[in-house]
């Protein structure tokens, strides 16, 4: 495997195009066409491929997809859960995807730092609050916990849904940080 070695995006060498998957080069290839740029992490995790693709399905499934949530909601558990975690590359590129579901990058910073000082309906702090318990203190969560979710009016598929984003940004958050990736400087004026 041919590879260059990059502290500006990773910790680890970054694989050379041709020594990735195809259906990587692909999402490079689909990412350069949508965003202008292949982000980071794309290319970080790629060094294993195929482990590459598997996270990519799910995080993709959980976060990109239709789903229970809305994406301002998921992009808003992302951006609490990186804060907290202080994921600098996914505090980053998540604070850009919530400015953009949002049109909102006051609150976006805000949420990024302290979700408290962040003017969030009840919906919203009920899921900020859930995810800082579920993330700072997991071994202290009990079913009592959902409580507040419910009174707030999520359903039971809303709220697997967020403990599934919650998790994977717990995750996805250790990866990024034992990589000491590095956010691309796009996202920094992202929906701005």
């Amino acid at each position: 495997m041919s590879s260059v070695a990059d502290p500006s995006v990773s910790a680890l060498p970054l694989p050379a195009r041709e020594d990735v998957p195809e259906g990587v080069r692909r999402l490079w290839d689909r990412s350069r066409e949508v965003f202008g740029f292949v982000p980071h992490v794309f290319v970080a995790q790629a060094y294993n491929g195929e482990q590459f693709q598997a996270w990519w399905n799910y995080f993709n499934l959980l976060v990109n997809k239709e789903g229970h949530l809305t994406n301002a909601e998921r992009e808003l558990l992302a951006v609490v859960v990186s804060g907290l975690n202080r994921c600098t590359y996914c505090a980053v590129s998540h604070g850009a995807a919530l400015r953009h579901h949002t049109q909102d990058p006051v609150t976006a910073d805000l949420v990024a730092v302290n979700w408290r000082q962040a003017d969030l309906s009840e919906r919203e702090a009920a899921l900020c609050a859930y995810a800082e318990k579920l993330t700072l203190t997991p071994a202290e969560v009990t079913p009592d916990d959902l409580g507040p979710l419910r009174a707030v009016g999520l359903d039971d598929h809303q709220i697997l849904e967020a403990v599934q984003v919650i998790g994977m940004f717990n995750m996805t958050n250790r990866i990024s940080t034992a990589l000491a990736m590095v956010p691309n400087v796009e996202y920094h004026s992202q929906a701005r």
